[in-house]
């Protein structure tokens, strides 16, 4: 299959490995933590603390809609990317005031569902998570234009890797930590729900945003990218909101249809599939230490080691064909939950198939975010970045509300083999778009 990516033939695998080690992975790796952390909190860990509260499937299938925060952040991007915030802008800088200010918001929300009981203030506790995935997302907006501009584009993939590493880092404390801390924080002797876990299991969370406020501080901010200059609102907000669209169509043509069809669906199996994930353990028995140990701990090692393979494979051999490599095995690891939900209680079969999952999950999310990053170009990056994180996400969001509808009207095993096959188009996408050569990013 061609591929329209560089080949970086003259980097050997020792320079290649060596590259985790440099100052900008190695504050990817510590800003990824800040990033990873939310994710979990308003979307899958919170829906294995709805089902416990006893909502039903349809209802936490459609509160999966907190998570379009993140699928409408280009809307709020132009702002992030050009408009300086009082005080912080000439403190720290564009990029880290932002970061600072958004890491806060977080934070906030965070302690703020943890005072709140599902059983009784649910619309409150929703309010509350949207606010975090609105804190996040633009989080998500200052950050990824932090890494862009940290490094130049042969070391998008590597800085991708160490970003992924402390993201899924965080995603072990935010998924098995606030498991591990809730069970811990239980009265022994009471059955079902507990409201004074869950706070004790959040409020430990939001404490460990300090973590991302403080590698801000501590950080450099990138070299300031002039912006040109503006006459007025109507011509700032031409440069803010228009030119880094059109600057990508300039440089894609008709291709970027296909290209922004291809980020629309990349992600759509894993997606729809994840937000079931958790009400599934619920309902086949999993105990939280299990769900903790397994698809939180050792899953989530699993997905590192996938993010580091995906970096230095597609450094070696390109973007576009680990992509492809990375939409195949996602899709086929959707089959295996299908095979999981016919042995009912089974650790080791949930180790296996959790193992296949997260390894497919980190090939492709390292592919995908170098992949998305040569897509940019550097005097829009926060703006055409979030274009395209947000892209990656709207669709399968959207799709992934109807999913506990659907599990309640077919079961899992459906649902599942379902999402496998949603993945199907994506090979033909990724087919396509390898053979494309558009202009690259500036």
């Amino acid at each position: 299959m061609p591929d329209s990516s560089p080949l970086p033939a003259r980097r050997s695998w020792r320079e290649a490995w060596l590259v985790y080690l440099e100052p900008a992975s190695l504050r990817m790796l510590a800003l990824g933590f800040s990033a990873g952390l939310p994710l979990l909190l308003v979307l899958g860990t919170l829906s294995f603390r709805l089902r416990e509260a006893g909502i039903d499937r349809t209802t936490i299938g459609y509160l999966s809609w907190v998570g379009l925060a993140y699928a409408f952040k280009w809307v709020w991007a132009p702002l992030v990317d050009r408009m300086p915030l009082p005080l912080l802008t000439r403190a720290l800088g564009r990029r880290r005031g932002w970061l600072l200010l958004a890491q806060a918001v977080v934070m906030g929300g965070l302690a703020g569902m943890a005072l709140i009981d599902p059983r009784a203030q649910l619309g409150t506790l929703v309010w509350c998570a949207l606010l975090v995935a609105f804190g996040s997302a633009t989080q998500d907006i200052a950050l990824d234009a932090f890494r862009i501009e940290s490094a130049d584009a042969d070391r998008q993939a590597a800085l991708a890797a160490t970003y992924q590493t402390g993201y899924r880092l965080a995603m072990i404390w935010a998924g098995a930590g606030v498991l591990w801390v809730a069970a811990r924080a239980e009265v022994p002797g009471v059955e079902g729900y507990q409201s004074g876990a869950w706070r004790a299991a959040y409020l430990a969370m939001a404490a460990s945003m300090l973590a991302g406020m403080l590698t801000v501080l501590l950080s450099r901010e990138p070299a300031p990218r002039p912006l040109p200059p503006t006459r007025g609102l109507g011509e700032w907000l031409r440069g803010a909101l228009v030119e880094p669209f059109a600057d990508f169509i300039r440089r894609h043509r008709w291709h970027a249809a296909l290209i922004l069809g291809l980020i629309a669906v990349y992600r759509i199996s894993d997606v729809v599939m994840g937000i079931m994930a958790n009400p599934f353990y619920v309902d086949m028995g999993y105990t939280k230490d299990e769900v903790a140990a397994v698809t939180k701990v050792f899953g989530v090692v699993m997905t590192l080691a996938g993010a580091f393979v995906g970096g230095v494979l597609s450094m070696r051999l390109g973007v576009m064909r680990v992509l492809m490599l990375g939409a195949v095995l996602s899709a086929l690891s959707n089959l295996l939950f299908a095979w999981l939900g016919q042995r009912g209680h089974d650790v080791t079969g949930l180790v296996l198939v959790v193992s296949a999952d997260n390894l497919a999950g980190g090939i492709a999310s390292a592919a995908f975010i170098a992949y998305l990053s040569s897509l940019t170009n550097v005097q829009y990056s926060a703006t055409q970045y979030a274009l395209f994180s947000s892209m990656m996400l709207l669709l399968p969001k959207w799709l992934a509300g109807f999913s506990g509808q659907f599990v309640d009207a077919h079961g899992y095993a459906a649902f599942f083999t379902g999402t496998a096959l949603l993945g199907l188009p994506v090979l033909v996408l990724v087919a396509l778009a390898s053979r494309v050569k558009s202009a690259p990013g500036a």
